[in-house]
């Protein structure tokens, strides 16, 4: 299990959580410091002017609301936001935008009844999915729409994703014996306001662009293996006069998986040498796509890591207004609901993947253009040239997705609209940027599968299996059980998904 309490959550501890079935439970001194703050705020709030509990919202705020509706007040404002549209999120974002609001929460300073987040626990240990849609948040006073359809839920109203079903949420809570909320002073305004939808979603983009990052590292190393590259392109010696991280990162990583490769070739031993002729056979150094592997894929390296650190940083924070502060005895109001700390990063990893997919695409061009690769025969054909095709048509399928990609990279971060009577007059567009971003890593997960199939092709075309490293040839044996070496023309499409779903089951390393 995962605890919440004292300790921020890790990047490991969410994926556990999400991939591998980790329940989550809450400390109990965190509990305490919960209930403690919504005490304090109980016993402030009396004969105060404070945002949200005695006043309207947003640029209604001037306007005092009676004691006797304050109550009313917060459940108008989750039932008038849940105004969502377009597709309902995955069940795998939706939980993700669960843990990420349960932290804030978790935290103490946003004056909650403790019921509110042993009801989410539930819902996240119990796999009970709110129906939340894609579009609405534009991720300034919080993903507001988004976390409306969550607060919908939590009070029993709405609908959920239960065992693949949707339901209405009080059947599937009765049939549960889960109690819904009671809003006791600001749970609805809690609920709402904050950045966990984008948070949630970031943190699945990070977990998923880091796998994806793993296959291209791979798949860059066994492409260099199979035309028997040299070697000192991502030699230690090279890689360290550049002082980049990822790049030396990387660099590792390729001698990690290609050690003990009967293929890779060292120069000293083929150039470094008197030579007769004039023209060489040997390439002297490869195409940048196989030669600038660490320098391309560094980037997206450090990318990565930037972007863990910051969502991981605004999964601990508090991100509501405004701030219950019963150590100090006070409320702060302010906008620590403003998404631009994850809408930049969303847009940052996307063009990262974009060029990580256009890096996979242009290998994926190598080896099937024998003008380029002197090896294989046009489109890696292992059957009859004129009368087969090969890996010809998945081709258009991975040039079109990168395309896509490209389009989809131009950033959210500057797209600012106001809105709200200009209440909202700089807006971060951050649920836009992860969902987006989201797009981008699924695709690139289409171009790099049919990149795998086009490698392990070449393989059985050259019939070199006996000559990979023991990685490389394990990834071979992995892969061609479920995608089969063929002769004859036969549809692909099905080939593409069984190989992007093997690529995506990948358990991830956090230590590696």
């Amino acid at each position: 299990m995962v605890v919440l309490g004292s300790k921020p959550l890790t990047l490991e501890e969410v994926y556990r959580i999400l991939y591998e079935g980790d329940s989550l439970e809450l400390e109990a001194a965190a509990l305490q410091n919960v209930e403690d703050s919504h005490n304090f705020l109980k016993q402030f709030s009396g004969k105060k002017l404070i945002y949200g509990i005695n006043t309207g919202f947003g640029p209604m705020a001037q306007y005092k609301v009676s004691e006797e509706d304050t109550l009313q007040l917060q459940y108008n404002l989750i039932r008038s936001h849940a105004s969502g549209a377009s597709k309902w999120l995955s069940p795998i974002h939706t939980k993700a935008l669960m843990i990420a609001r349960i932290s804030t929460l978790m935290q103490g300073y946003s004056g909650v009844h403790p019921s509110i987040v042993l009801l989410l626990r539930d819902l996240i240990n119990k796999n009970v999915y709110p129906c939340v849609f894609e579009h609405g948040g534009v991720g300034a006073s919080g993903d507001l729409v988004q976390l409306a359809h969550l607060a919908l839920v939590l009070i029993g109203e709405g609908e959920v994703l239960y065992e693949n079903k949707i339901e209405a949420t009080a059947d599937v809570f009765a049939r549960l014996g889960i109690t819904p909320i009671k809003i006791h002073l600001r749970e609805g305004l809690a609920v709402l306001n904050g950045t966990s939808a984008m948070t949630g979603i970031g943190l699945v983009n990070v977990l998923e662009a880091k796998r994806l990052l793993h296959w291209s590292t791979v798949m860059s190393a066994m492409i260099n293996e199979v035309v028997e590259a040299f070697d000192d392109h991502f030699s230690a010696e090279l890689n360290a006069v550049k002082k980049h991280v990822g790049q030396n990162e990387i660099a590792r990583q390729m001698r990690t998986v290609l050690a003990g490769s009967k293929m890779i070739r060292h120069r000293p031993d083929h150039l470094y040498k008197e030579l007769e002729e004039d023209i060489f056979k040997d390439k002297v150094q490869e195409y940048y796509s196989l030669r600038c592997v660490p320098q391309v894929l560094g980037p997206v390296f450090d990318t990565l890591e930037q972007a863990g650190r910051l969502v991981v940083e605004e999964l601990n924070s508090v991100s509501d207004n405004p701030v219950v502060d019963h150590h100090r005895g006070n409320v702060f109001h302010g906008g620590n609901f403003h998404g631009d700390y994850v809408s930049l990063e969303m847009d940052k990893l996307k063009i990262a993947i974009t060029k990580l997919s256009m890096l996979s695409e242009r290998q994926l061009n190598y080896l099937l253009n024998e003008k380029l690769n002197h090896k294989f025969p046009p489109f890696v054909n292992l059957g009859k040239l004129g009368f087969n095709f090969g890996m010809q048509g998945v081709q258009f399928t991975a040039v079109s997705t990168v395309a896509e990609n490209q389009t989809l990279s131009f950033p959210m971060y500057v797209h600012s609209i106001p809105n709200n009577n200009d209440n909202q007059d700089i807006v971060s567009m951050g649920t836009n940027a992860a969902l987006i971003a989201s797009k981008v890593v699924e695709n690139a997960y289409e171009v790099l599968s049919i990149q795998m199939m086009t490698l392990l092709q070449a393989v059985d075309y050259l019939q070199c299996q006996h000559r990979l490293a023991s990685f490389t040839h394990g990834v071979y044996s992995q892969i061609r059980q479920v995608f089969p070496v063929f002769v004859e023309d036969a549809p692909r499409y099905k080939d593409i998904r069984q190989v992007k779903d093997l690529l995506r089951n990948l358990p991830l390393a956090f230590n590696a």
